[in-house]
């Protein structure tokens, strides 16, 4: 299937729980550029408002648990929902928020969870009592989770790559993509659960000189945008290792002073 297209002929539907960047370069505006370059129509349930820009974050306000499900609820209730992404969180309040959201949704509805702990900047943007719920309550519950490697260790610790796969993916996930990014080699590494699972590699070209605010929530929406539009987890994995790297390579360094933000949509070639 090419991109925007499903096999019963729908437009599909992709949902974004996640919070909000003022600066545009990644939360929910970078989940929903990312929807769009993959011809699925976007949704939104803002878990937090940040006041953002290239350089860092400047204040937080998190939404209401109660305002967060009640957007999950009303548009998984009049449009339906492909699959879901899930980005920052937060607080614990939101977490468990989420996790509601997620046992709520129809059966077999594909889940990416980014598991986002710091901004780009270097910011925090979880708090301990949240981290604590997002490894009980929110990433059992998703069927891909896709950390770099900073995110993988916060929540499993050290050790060689396999390690951290298996010790992430016994937390209770589908599966697990280990973003390259921030690896000695930019190659994603995929592991599914299931007897004697191995370890899957997804090659792609480094861009040093691109921009990356933003990738890691590109890659995630990506690959929800891929499993909305019916592709396996593998082939949507490498759909987002792919989408993802030439949106870093076409990064809008000329926004900002500082890390400026990826561009999913090639703006360039629009002008």
């Amino acid at each position: 299937m090419s991109a925007g297209e499903r096999a019963d002929g729908r437009t599909p539907r992709a949902l974004c729980i996640a919070g909000s960047d003022s600066g545009g370069g990644a939360g929910i505006q970078a989940d929903l550029k990312a929807f769009a370059r993959c011809g699925v129509h976007g949704m939104t349930a803002i878990t937090a408002l940040t006041a953002q820009s290239t350089t860092g974050v400047d204040a937080v306000l998190a939404v209401p648990a109660e305002m967060i499900l009640a957007q999950v609820r009303s548009v998984v209730r009049d449009i339906g929902v492909d699959a879901v992404k899930v980005g920052m969180l937060g607080s614990r309040e939101a977490a468990l928020a989420v996790a509601q959201a997620l046992r709520e949704l129809p059966d077999r509805t594909p889940v990416v969870l980014d598991p986002v702990m710091v901004a780009e900047s270097g910011a925090p943007l979880l708090d301990d009592d949240a981290r604590q719920a997002l490894i009980e309550d929110v990433i059992p519950r998703a069927s891909a989770i896709t950390p770099n490697l900073p995110e993988a260790r916060a929540l499993v610790g050290e050790g060689d790559d396999e390690a951290v796969l298996r010790r992430l993916l016994a937390l209770g996930p589908g599966a697990v993509v280990l973003t390259g990014g921030h690896r000695d080699v930019a190659v994603d590494l995929l592991l599914e659960g299931g007897e004697g699972s191995a370890v899957v590699e997804i090659h792609g070209p480094r861009y040093a000189d691109g921009a990356a605010h933003g990738s890691g929530c590109t890659h995630s929406s990506v690959l929800a945008a891929q499993l909305a539009l019916g592709h396996d987890l593998l082939t949507a994995a490498r759909r987002a290792r792919e989408i993802t790297g030439e949106a870093v390579r076409d990064g809008l360094r000329d926004i900002g002073e500082g890390a400026g933000p990826v561009d999913v949509l090639d703006l360039r070639s629009r002008r």
